[in-house]
């Protein structure tokens, strides 16, 4: 009886978004080893490896073909072939095509391996200065005006930091739905991020919109703005905060008011509270009887023989 072929395996890469010195030791390695790149554009698959100085076959994969593309890697990956799998820029799989391919391979037990590194999400996140203890990323929101407007409506309710995608081309149609649904939220748009000309614009939307209402934008962006103040939900914000994969999940129902793990009595419901208690009081009865059985005027305090609490 002859072995089973070896399959083979997915390396999902992240590279630049911007700088080429960005990419990382261990992507060069996997690049260098893999049969085939999977990347969204043969044009910036194509830049990419002249970046790095290789040559390797290019797939495209993106969302006119992903469905068909997607079998053809797979029979290749069963085969024994590696691929890796590339975005445009930064980290794949964040609002890129490659889904599909991921579950795929997921199911037929193909080895995945994730090579991290540059992501404008976290990039923008830090330089904006807004809370990064957790966040939500929204990805890119719809074409169509009115649903534009519905989904910054809903965003607009979240309490924690929102982080936006989308095309140069559609800022100024952005700008200005925001500046519809919440005028005065403060607002940061970063501009090609790691190049040596990038750009940080501060703001409320209001004033972000005036800013560039008249300007023709081409740069890449990404933007960031401030959670709500008010402890306050809308239901539809808070059904799109559940569905999300990249929120922070609150402690409890109360999604304004997140309480502490320590706050054991309102938070716990603990069925012996002398039991926590002696737990951490060392005058409990578990503990010492009396202090004076016991003498604190030298350092060197030995333990008793018969102590019956040591």
């Amino acid at each position: 009886m002859g072995n089973k072929p070896r399959k083979g395996k997915l390396f999902i890469v992240s590279t630049p978004i911007g700088n080429k010195e960005d990419i990382t030791l261990r992507a060069l390695g996997v690049l260098k080893i893999c049969d085939f790149v999977i990347c969204e554009e043969l044009k910036e698959g194509a830049r990419l490896l002249k970046n790095i100085n290789l040559e390797k076959e290019l797939v495209p994969l993106n969302e006119q073909n992903e469905i068909e593309q997607t079998f053809t890697v797979l029979e290749r990956l069963e085969k024994g072939d590696r691929a890796c799998l590339v975005s445009d820029c930064g980290t794949p799989l964040l609002a890129d095509p490659g889904h599909h391919l991921l579950k795929a391979a997921l199911k037929t037990d193909i080895e995945i391996e994730v090579v991290p590194g540059v992501s404008s999400i976290l990039t923008a996140l830090v330089r904006s200065g807004f809370d990064a203890s957790s966040f939500f990323f929204a990805g890119m929101l719809s074409r169509k005006e009115e649903e534009r407007v519905h989904e910054l409506t809903q965003l607009s309710h979240f309490p924690k930091t929102v982080i936006l995608l989308e095309t140069p081309y559609r800022l100024k149609p952005l700008l200005e739905a925001a500046a519809r649904v919440m005028p005065e939220r403060r607002a940061y748009i970063g501009m090609n991020l790691t190049m040596l000309y990038e750009t940080h614009h501060y703001g409320t939307f209001a004033e972000l919109y005036e800013k560039f209402k008249d300007e023709n934008i081409k740069a890449e962006f990404v933007i960031c703005f401030e959670g709500h103040k008010q402890n306050t939900f809308s239901k539809a914000a808070d059904k799109l905060y559940r569905q999300s994969d990249y929120s922070s999940r609150p402690r409890n129902k109360n999604y304004g008011n997140f309480k502490s793990d320590r706050n054991f009595k309102s938070d716990r419901d603990f069925k012996s509270y002398k039991k926590y208690k002696s737990d951490r009081d060392y005058k409990s009865e578990n503990n010492f009887k009396s202090d004076k059985k016991r003498s604190y005027k030298s350092d060197n305090y030995k333990k008793p023989k018969n102590d019956p609490s040591f």
